[in-house]
């Protein structure tokens, strides 16, 4: 029972990880290209406002609950746990040394200007994005099948016996 309130813990905020993180990917950092540029660094610096705390959240939640995962399966369920685990760790440790620092200058820019090559800054911010991005998705992947597999110390029983749990279950009777 324990292992199921894990695994849902584990798969809801990984999974809210990734949605956040996929849903700046995928609508905010384009949008934020077809927008004037101080438009973009005014926005960008009040966003990461709430954020911060909101991401770092996500990700502690997601990190920790999938390693309880680990701590708590054996075999293969550990294997994809103890990666998913990893994976979020390095979302972490992207956002904190790549995005974070990025983002203090994007703030000190919204209330100045930016320099002269303020897009290769942003578009340096983009790809840490979609590496931690995409890191989080594959963690959420992990989960997903440690949720839906079937794996060898852990049977379903769904339908009819099979010949070896019939003999096991005459034994109990008799």
């Amino acid at each position: 029972m324990l292992v199921r309130v894990t695994k849902g813990v584990a798969l809801t905020a990984t999974g809210l990880l990734t949605g956040a993180f996929g849903y700046g990917a995928v609508n905010l950092g384009p949008t934020f290209w077809e927008v004037p540029l101080q438009m973009r660094l005014s926005f960008h610096a009040e966003l990461m406002k709430m954020n911060s705390p909101v991401m770092q959240t996500a990700m502690a939640a997601a990190a920790l609950s999938s390693l309880a995962l680990a701590v708590q399966t054996r075999g293969r369920e550990r294997l994809l746990a103890g990666g998913a685990t990893l994976l979020t760790l390095a979302s972490f440790l992207i956002t904190r040394f790549g995005n974070v620092p990025i983002n203090a200058r994007i703030k000190e820019w919204a209330v100045t200007s930016a320099p002269s090559d303020y897009a290769q800054i942003l578009h340096r911010w983009d790809l840490f994005n979609r590496m931690r991005t995409s890191t989080a998705l594959i963690a959420f992947i992990l989960l997903v099948i440690t949720a839906v597999a079937t794996f060898g110390d852990r049977r379903e029983t769904r339908g009819a016996d099979s010949e070896p749990d019939r003999a096991r279950q005459q034994d109990i009777k008799a």
